[in-house]
């Protein structure tokens, strides 16, 4: 269940600065980091070697920050669930950045807030910063603007946004 609901095109549209608090922690293991190497085509030492990574600049095998990036996917719908949407699909992202390395083991969860939404008549573009935080760090792995489009069941009488 997500922290927060959205329930109109209105309540999207006067939602900015809204913070969606924090989703649950997840743990980045091995395994996870493998897959995603596998997914990808990213065979990299310092993710999948873990002999050789302890040698490394960081000690230990780290998650590809597109890993940490695609964490948006399963940490977003924790934070806000859109509803009363006949579709809702991803336009794209600004301002990705890659702040610290996720060794293995270590526990991430995601941050949200809405930071502006604009009505452009058949949808609502929505701008949502996740923020990839990771335990015990001062720094987050990850942070990202998120750029949604939503259609609503109801459309929108508010065009001033």
């Amino acid at each position: 269940m997500a922290n927060i609901e959205i329930l109109t095109a209105e309540q999207l549209l006067d939602s900015a600065s809204l913070d969606l608090g924090h989703s649950d922690w997840l743990t980045i293991s091995q395994e996870r980091i493998n897959l995603f190497a596998e997914a990808t085509g990213d065979h990299q030492w310092i993710h999948v070697d873990p002999e050789r990574a302890a040698t490394g600049p960081f000690g230990a095998c780290i998650a590809h920050g597109y890993l940490s990036l695609s964490l948006v996917n399963l940490f977003l719908p924790q934070l806000v669930e859109i509803r009363n949407i006949s579709m809702g699909v991803n336009y794209g992202c600004d301002k990705v950045r890659f702040p610290a390395v996720v060794p293995v083991g270590s526990k991430v969860r995601g941050q949200g807030k809405i930071i502006h939404s604009v009505n452009k008549g058949a949808f609502i573009q929505a701008t949502i910063r996740v923020t990839i935080e990771i335990q015990g760090s001062d720094r987050p792995a990850c942070v990202v603007d998120t750029i949604s489009c939503y259609t609503f069941d109801t459309p929108t009488t508010n065009s001033n946004n």
